[in-house]
C-alpha cells in the first residue's frame, strides 16, 4: 500500500512540475492525407525546426489513425514544418506563431507517392493503444500481442478498469452491472449468455474496446457501471487486402482464420471465417464450517475440471453508396460451436446423518449457435447533418446436456448412489430498431435525437431424469421447469451540445418505457394457464456534461448521469440449479430494477509524448441486487434479492508515457471506496431471516501495459495487474494478481507472435462468505500458465488507382475517395 501512495505522490508532483514549466506558447495542427485518394495517413513523421537558430532541438510528432497531428507548447517564432512518410515525397512549409496568431490549423496536407521507392519499402508501426474522447476511453487492441490467439475475454482482462472472473463474468470499476455491446448494439448479448459468447469470440476479430463509464442520454441507460463496446475489425482502404492466421498453444488448443476486404468505387465489402478450439483446465476447493447450538460440523470439497470448446466464427458485410449522400449497408456475423466439461468433486463431512465422503462426477455437453444480421441506411444532408436508421435481428440457442453421478459413503459403512440427467435448452431472440438524427446547425451548436426499440423473447425449458443409476433414471416432474421471459423497451432521447469560448457543454434527456413479463410453468402446465409476473414502468434519465479547456493543453470535464440495471433472466428464473447438490442456486422473479446516480470529474493533460488523467467519481445505487446465501439443513442455498443501497466513490489515475521512442507505458491506478448498507432478507421457504451488517471498504487496483519496440521489427508487450481485497455482501474477495507477455517479429508480409498467459500461474479467485450459522472459504482457478505461437500472413493490393482532377477537386469539399465525410 505504501508503494501505491508513493507512486501517486510522484505522479502528481511530476505532473505539477511539468504544468508549471509551460511557458506562453502556441500550437500547430493539421491532417495528412494521400494526394491521390484523400485517405488519411497514419504514422507520418512530423518535424518542426526553428528558423535561424543553429543546433535547436526540433519538435516532433506522428499522425494518428485519422491522419491528424498536433504540436503543442510551441514557443512563439518562425519555423519550418517538415512532413515525411516512407513511400511518399517530403512536404515542407513555413509556419509562424505570434501573440496574435498562436494557434495555426493547416487543414489538409497532401502527400504524393514517390514511385521510385514505393515498391521497395516496408512500413511497420503500432497505433497508440489508448486515447481519450469526451465521453469514453478507447483502447486499440488489434495489435495486442499478449492476447493473440485468445478470446474477447482475454482481451478484456487486460483493459484498465475491467475485471473478468473465473466464470467469465465482467465488471467495470468493481461493479458487475455493466452493459456489453458489439459494434454499438446489444447484438443479443445478455447477462445470461455473454460469458459464453465472449469466451468464444476470437481476439483477432476485435479492433478496439470503448469504455464508457458515464454514458450520455444518447446511449442506452442499461448498466449502472457503464458500457463496454467491442468494435470488430473492418478497415476502409482502397483496393483489396486481407490476412490469414494460424496458431497453437501449449494446452493443445489451436486456431485458424482468414479475412478479406474489398473497396472499389461505391462498394465496400468484407468477409472473414475462422475456427478456434480451446482446451480448459481448472479446479478449486471450498471449506465450510457449520455452527449449531450443540456442535460444529464441516463440509469440505475439492474439485478438478477439464474440457474443451470449438467454434466457427464468421462475419460478412457490404456498404453501397447509392449516391454521395445515401448509403445502404448489410452485415451479419454468426457463431457455431460445441463444448464439453468434466468436473469431479470430492466431499468430506462430519455432519450427523450425512455421508463421511462422497464423489460427484458432472459431465456436460453443449451446442451453441447464433448471430446477428443488420440492415442500415444513412442519409448525409451535409457535414455533421445526417439521419441513420438500423434494424437488426439477433438469435442465440444453447442446448446443454448435463449428467450428475454421485456415490456416497456413510459412517455405518453403507453406500448410496444417485444419478441425474438434465436437458436444458435456452432459446432467445430479439429485434432492435434504432434511428438517430444529428444536426450541427452551427459551428458551436448541435442537436441529436432518436429512438431505440428492443423486443426480446426467451424460452428455456429444463427436463430432469433421476434415479440411482442411468438405467433406473426416470423423468422427474418435480424438477421440470420452463422459463418464459419477455422484455420490451422503448426509448426516446434528445441532446443539445454547444460551445462558448473554452467551455463545451451537453445536456440530454432519455425516456424509457419497460414492459417485463415472466412465467414459469411447471410440469403439465401450459404457459396460458400460468399467471405471468408483470412489471411495467417508465423512467427518465437526464445527463449533463461540461468540459473546459485550460491553457497549455489542460482540460477539465464534469458530468452527471442517471442509470438503471434491470434484473436479467438468470436472476429472475426460480428454477433450482442442482449441479452441486450441497450448493443449490435459484432466481427470484420478484426482483425490481436498481437505479444509480453517477457524478464524474475528469482532468486531462497532454504533452507531446505524455498524457495524465485524473477521474474522480461518485455513485449511489438504490435497491441493489446481490446474491444471498443461507443454510437449509446441510444444504447451502443462494438466490438474488434487492437488499439495500450502496455508495461508491473513487479516483482513477491514468498515466501514458512514450519514452525514448522505444517504450510505450500505460499505467492505471484505481482507488475506490465502497459502502453497503445493512439488510434483512426472509427466504421464501420460511426459515430464519438472513441478515447482513453494513459494510464499507477502501480498496484499489493497479494495471500496467508496456509495449517495447526493438530494432529488426521486434515488439515486446507485458501486461500486469493487481487487485486488492474487496468486500462483498456477506464477506470479501481476497487479493489477486497476474502477468501476461508476448513478443512479435514482423517481416514483409508475415509476422510471428509468441505469447504467454498467466506467467506467474497466479490467476486465482479466493473468497470468504459468512452468514447465520456458517462460514465458508473457497478458491477457484481457471486456465493457468499457457504459451502460444501465432503466424499471420497479409496479402493484397492497397495501391489505389489515380483519380481524375475532377474527383480530386470534389475531395476538397470534405469527402474522401469513398464518398465518406472526413
Amino acid at each position: 500500500m505504501r508503494l501505491l501512495f508513493i507512486y501517486i505522490v510522484l505522479t502528481i508532483v511530476t505532473a505539477g512540475n511539468l504544468i508549471s514549466a509551460n511557458q506562453a506558447s502556441g500550437s500547430i495542427r493539421g491532417k495528412v492525407v494521400d494526394a491521390n485518394t484523400s485517405t488519411p495517413l497514419e504514422f507520418v513523421n512530423v518535424v518542426l525546426r526553428q528558423q535561424g537558430v543553429e543546433n535547436a532541438v526540433p519538435l516532433g510528432s506522428i499522425t494518428d489513425e485519422d491522419g491528424n497531428f498536433i504540436l503543442s507548447n510551441v514557443p512563439l517564432g518562425n519555423y519550418i514544418l517538415q512532413i515525411s512518410f516512407i513511400g511518399y515525397g517530403t512536404y515542407e512549409q513555413d509556419v509562424s506563431l505570434s501573440a496574435g496568431r498562436s494557434s495555426v490549423n493547416l487543414q489538409l496536407i497532401y502527400l504524393s507517392e514517390d514511385t521510385q521507392t514505393l515498391n521497395e519499402v516496408q512500413v511497420i508501426g503500432m497505433r497508440s493503444q489508448m486515447r481519450f474522447e469526451i465521453d469514453k476511453k478507447v483502447f486499440n487492441v488489434d495489435q495486442n500481442i499478449a492476447s493473440t490467439g485468445g478470446s474477447a475475454s482475454d482481451i478484456l482482462e487486460n483493459i484498465p478498469s475491467i475485471e473478468v472472473d473465473n466464470e467469465g463474468e465482467i465488471s467495470l470499476r468493481g461493479n458487475s452491472a455493466v452493459t456489453i455491446w458489439i459494434n454499438g448494439k446489444a447484438s443479443g448479448l445478455s447477462a445470461d449468455n455473454r460469458a459464453q459468447i465472449l469466451e468464444q469470440l476470437p481476439a483477432e476479430s476485435i479492433e478496439r474496446i470503448e469504455v464508457i463509464t458515464n454514458p450520455s442520454a444518447r446511449y442506452s441507460s442499461e448498466g449502472t457501471a457503464g458500457i463496454i463496446n467491442i468494435i470488430l475489425k473492418r478497415d476502409r482502404k482502397a483496393g483489396y487486402y486481407g490476412s490469414a492466421q494460424a496458431g497453437v498453444d501449449s494446452r493443445g488448443g489451436y486456431n485458424a482464420s482468414a479475412n478479406i476486404n474489398y473497396n472499389s468505387g461505391p462498394l465496400d465489402a468484407y468477409a472473414s471465417l475462422g475456427y478456434r478450439r480451446r482446451e480448459r483446465r481448472g479446479g478449486g476447493f471450498s471449506d465450510r464450517m457449520n455452527y449449531n447450538e450443540t456442535d460444529t460440523t464441516f463440509l469440505n470439497q475439492e474439485s478438478t475440471n477439464k474440457g474443451h470448446n470449438g467454434n466457427i466464427f464468421t462475419r460478412m458485410g457490404l456498404t453501397y453508396r447509392v449516391t454521395e449522400k445515401d448509403h445502404l449497408s448489410l452485415s451479419a456475423f454468426g457463431m457455431f460451436g460445441n463444448g464439453n466439461n468434466n468436473r469431479t468433486t470430492d466431499y468430506l463431512s462430519n455432519a450427523p446423518g450425512s455421508y463421511t465422503n462422497s464423489r460427484r462426477i458432472a459431465l456436460s455437453d453443449n451446442d451453441m449457435k447464433g448471430g446477428n444480421i443488420e440492415l442500415g441506411y444513412k442519409r448525409e444532408f451535409k457535414e455533421d447533418h445526417n439521419i441513420d436508421f438500423t434494424a437488426s435481428y439477433n438469435k442465440w440457442n444453447m442446448d446443454e446436456t448435463s449428467i450428475y453421478d454421485q456415490a456416497s459413503l456413510f459412517a455405518d459403512g453403507s453406500t448410496v448412489n444417485s444419478f441425474q440427467k438434465q436437458l436444458r435448452d435456452i432459446n432467445s431472440h430479439n429485434w432492435e430498431f434504432q434511428i438517430d438524427y444529428i444536426n450541427k446547425f452551427h459551428e458551436n451548436h448541435k442537436v441529436e435525437a432518436g429512438y431505440k426499440g428492443t423486443l426480446g423473447r426467451e424460452d428455456s425449458p429444463v427436463e430432469t431424469y433421476s434415479g440411482q443409476t442411468e438405467m433406473t433414471a426416470v423423468f422427474d416432474n418435480t424438477l421440470y421447469n420452463r422459463f418464459l421471459y419477455n422484455r420490451d423497451i422503448h426509448a426516446f432521447y434528445a441532446t443539445y451540445s454547444g460551445k462558448w469560448d473554452a467551455l463545451s457543454y451537453q445536456v440530454g434527456l432519455r425516456g424509457e418505457y419497460s414492459n417485463i413479463s415472466t412465467r414459469s410453468p411447471g410440469y403439465g402446465e401450459s404457459k396460458e394457464s400460468v399467471t405471468p409476473y408483470k412489471d411495467d414502468y417508465f423512467s427518465l434519465f437526464p445527463s449533463a456534461f461540461l468540459s473546459y479547456t485550460l491553457p497549455n493543453d489542460n482540460e477539465v470535464q464534469i458530468n452527471y448521469t442517471r442509470r438503471i440495471s434491470r434484473p436479467w433472466g438468470g436472476q429472475l428464473n426460480p428454477f433450482m440449479n442442482i449441479t452441486d447438490s450441497t450448493n443449490i442456486s435459484f432466481g427470484n422473479p420478484y426482483l425490481t430494477p436498481q437505479y444509480s446516480n453517477a457524478f464524474e470529474l475528469n482532468y486531462i493533460k497532454n504533452w507531446d509524448n505524455h498524457l495524465l488523467s485524473f477521474s474522480g467519481y461518485f455513485r449511489t445505487t438504490d435497491d441493489v441486487i446481490q446474491q444471498i446465501s443461507y443454510r437449509d439443513g446441510d444444504v447451502m442455498k443462494s438466490t438474488f434479492q434487492n437488499i439495500s443501497q450502496t455508495t461508491s466513490a473513487g479516483t482513477e489515475i491514468v498515466s501514458k508515457n512514450n519514452l525514448f521512442r522505444l517504450l510505450d507505458l500505460t499505467t492505471t491506478v484505481n482507488l475506490y471506496y465502497y459502502k453497503l448498507d445493512g439488510f434483512t432478507y426472509i427466504p421464501m421457504d420460511g426459515i430464519d431471516p438472513v441478515t447482513g451488517d453494513g459494510q464499507e471498504d477502501f480498496t484499489w487496483n493497479v494495471r500496467m501495459i508496456a509495449n517495447i519496440k526493438l530494432p529488426k521489427a521486434y515488439t515486446i508487450q507485458l501486461n500486469g495487474n493487481y487487485n486488492a481485497k474487496q468486500v462483498t455482501a456477506q464477506g470479501y474477495r481476497k487479493a489477486n494478481y497476474s502477468l501476461d507477455g508476448g513478443i512479435r517479429k514482423s517481416f514483409r508480409e508475415l509476422s510471428v507472435s509468441i505469447n504467454a498467459r498467466d506467467l506467474l500461474d497466479s490467476r486465482k479467485w479466493a473468497s470468504v462468505t459468512s452468514g447465520a450459522g456458517f462460514e465458508q472459504v473457497s478458491e477457484n482457478w481457471f486456465g493457468g500458465r499457457q504459451v502460444g505461437i501465432t503466424l499471420t500472413y497479409s496479402f493484397g493490393n492497397m495501391k489505389p488507382k489515380r483519380q481524375p482532377n475532377r474527383q480530386r477537386e470534389n475531395n476538397s469539399s470534405g469527402y474522401d475517395s469513398d464518398g465518406e465525410m472526413m
